[in-house]
């Protein structure tokens, strides 16, 4: 179920009402976990679930809901499987026939897409960029996307990412850094993806960030002067 990305009253009273009834809460850290639950006086057994023990730990997970306990599984911040843990045990309940149930509620990507000024009729998420191998393959595919595109960040890799982005987008393409959703020092910055890479390459940036990047403009068709209109076909 998704946990609030910044302010802990962003949590659904549904929410609040299923880690009340859970018998086993699977969290990314127990502490970071442990301050929310301590807020609402929630006092159940947590146990660490992240990328490092996943599937150590899944085959006895599954076990446990198959004995009626009722598990639910929360991140450090916003919905498990969008970036963080979860989609493995999600598939494996599938495959078990156990019900799953995703509550709704918050996630970075969906606020920042909305308050970026950039169209989000239509876009793609793409999380984080693989950091190594497949990056600049996966840049150049993203280069020829006319939807908008989201990205999160690191504040530590965001300025090479947008010094990346230039090379392959453009640097007239337009773009929102957002940071910080929903906390204290929230902060949104629009422009050009080369104004926004001058400015991040200067400054030194902490928090979580969601980059909103302009879809390609598509490329207007000529129009064939010799062509024949649908009327002049149906004349012959």
């Amino acid at each position: 179920m998704p946990t609030p990305v910044g302010n802990l009253g962003d949590i659904t009273l549904r929410a609040l009402e299923t880690l009340k009834q859970a018998d086993l809460i699977l969290c990314e850290d127990t502490r970071t976990s442990g301050i929310l639950l301590k807020h609402y006086d929630i006092q159940k057994p947590l146990q660490a679930y992240h990328m490092h023990n996943e599937h150590k730990v899944l085959e006895k997970i599954i076990g446990q809901i198959q004995s009626g306990q009722m598990v639910a599984i929360i991140t450090d911040a916003g919905t498990p499987g969008i970036s963080d843990p979860g989609f493995l045990l999600i598939r494996a309940c599938v495959e078990a026939d156990i019900k799953v149930t995703c509550l709704p509620g918050a996630t970075a990507f969906v606020p920042a897409l909305v308050q970026s000024g950039i169209s989000s009729t239509a876009f793609v998420f793409e999380g984080f960029l693989p950091q190594k191998k497949g990056r600049m393959t996966k840049l150049k595919q993203l280069a020829e996307e006319e939807r908008t595109i989201v990205f999160y960040e690191s504040p530590h890799r965001l300025g090479k990412s947008l010094v990346e982005m230039v090379d392959y987008f453009g640097e007239d393409r337009k773009v929102a850094v957002v940071r910080e959703i929903s906390k204290k020092f929230e902060e949104t910055r629009r422009g050009t993806l080369g104004e926004m890479s001058a400015y991040y390459s200067s400054h030194q940036i902490k928090g979580e960030i969601v980059v909103v990047l302009d879809g390609k403009t598509p490329v207007k068709k000529k129009k064939n002067k010799y062509a024949i209109s649908d009327d002049e076909e149906s004349d012959v």
